[in-house]
């Protein structure tokens, strides 16, 4: 019998699996492709401790037109997706209200306070250290009246985050490869890059096998309780496990209902695209065309937009492609894409109010719960890990899981 399974493999799960092994339990990882082969392979690298606000913002009402009836825009909906999508943007829309907004915002912060901590921890742990850059990340605009911009600075400082203000000089001085077009930026100190969250994912998981962990490469079809334990069907096999950890990200809403639990999970379909290097310190976000740039090993890479889509529709990868003409416009050369790299699509776990499920499941002992951390998985994921563990150890979380709690909805 597995003292613990974990189901996903993504940087949720792998992060999960070292903490878990590294306190004791034999921990059996679980999924269906390879280890950071999801999301966790194309992000955008960025540890954005500052993101603190939920999406649902009323200021998005009056962009949603726009971003709509733009194929390449920051955001699409496919219309065949649209009837499938009401139920989740009417929770979107509902999560709106300022009381519910702060409450939210409280929760993303108290997840995010102590996320680079938690990083540094494990991978000290795990002799990582080297996998993480700390750089700090600029949020930039083309505005010459920089009203908006402003405004999000006061936002920012109100909420506690590390934030300075950066005029066009003081921008110049920090990234000379930034266009003359931008007119300030917000430079956030506190804030870290990983420049190859892929490579990152294939250290942690093979630090994970050093201590002992145990892999399968099976696709998971059926999970249930039993009183002899928990049961995976797992292709061929079937695994009896004292407990069991579901972080398969967007896919992870299958299982939760085979216990019991419907949940309002969507994939939430993001692209990047990987071009030439570029002399670039820190990651780079724009405020109008709300997409990032961050410097990694194999070049430089474009990472964001949002499109709902499904979880099985095929990538429309002109949402990365226009990424570059983008980037081109923040950037004082022309760009040429990699050689070797082709555009990316991931699906992204996002729910409704912006927080994950995380924590024990209420009805089936031994069961929990790791996953919907929609843009903050890599952020995120050591300190959703620590907190999980804490729980097996029998311990007091760092933090209240209240609020992540999966029959919220």
């Amino acid at each position: 019998m597995q003292q613990v399974t974990i189901i996903g493999a993504g940087v949720i799960g792998l992060t999960t699996a070292v903490f878990l092994q590294q306190a004791g339990f034999q921990t059996l990882l679980l999924d269906q492709a390879g280890p950071g082969s999801g999301c966790s392979r194309g992000n955008a690298g960025h540890f954005a401790t500052e993101q603190v606000f939920p999406l649902a913002q009323p200021s998005l009402l009056k962009q949603l037109p726009g971003m709509l009836v733009d194929p390449v825009g920051p955001l699409k909906l496919r219309a065949n997706y649209l009837l499938q999508s009401l139920p989740w943007f009417g929770r979107f829309l509902a999560n709106m209200s300022k009381s519910k907004r702060l409450a939210h915002q409280q929760a993303l912060s108290q997840l995010n306070h102590q996320s680079i901590r938690s990083w540094q921890t494990l991978l000290e742990l795990c002799q990582l250290s080297d996998q993480i850059q700390y750089q700090g990340a600029l949020l930039v605009t083309e505005q010459h009246n920089s009203k908006e911009l402003q405004s999000c600075y006061q936002s920012f400082r109100q909420a506690g985050i590390d934030v300075s203000w950066r005029d066009k000089a003081a921008l110049q001085q920090l990234e000379p490869e930034l266009s003359g077009s931008l007119t300030a930026a917000l430079d956030f100190t506190e804030v870290a890059h990983s420049p190859d969250p892929y490579l990152l994912c294939q250290l942690l998981f093979d630090k994970f096998c050093q201590l002992g962990g145990q892999w399968q490469q099976s696709a998971v079809q059926h999970i249930s309780v039993r009183p002899q334990g928990i049961q995976i069907q797992a292709g061929q096999q079937q695994i009896v496990s004292k407990q069991l950890v579901i972080a398969a990200g967007a896919h992870s809403g299958q299982f939760t209902k085979q216990l019991g639990w419907t949940v309002p999970l969507t994939a939430e379909r993001g692209y990047h695209l990987m071009v030439q290097p570029i002399a670039l310190k820190r990651p780079v976000s724009s405020l109008e065309r709300k997409f990032i740039m961050t410097p990694m090993h194999q070049g430089l890479r474009l990472a964001g937009t949002v499109e709902f889509a499904g979880l099985n529709s095929d990538p429309d990868y002109r949402r990365a492609l226009i990424l570059k003409q983008h980037a081109e416009a923040l950037l004082h050369q022309p760009l040429q894409a990699s050689d070797t790299a082709r555009p990316w699509a991931g699906n992204r776990p996002s729910l409704p109010d912006s927080l994950p499920v995380l924590g024990p499941c209420p009805v089936h002992k031994g069961v929990f719960y790791n996953f919907g951390h929609q843009h903050l998985g890599l952020t995120q994921a050591a300190f959703s890990a620590e907190l999980l563990t804490s729980l097996f150890r029998a311990l007091q979380p760092a933090i209240s899981l209240t609020p992540y709690r999966i029959n919220r909805f």
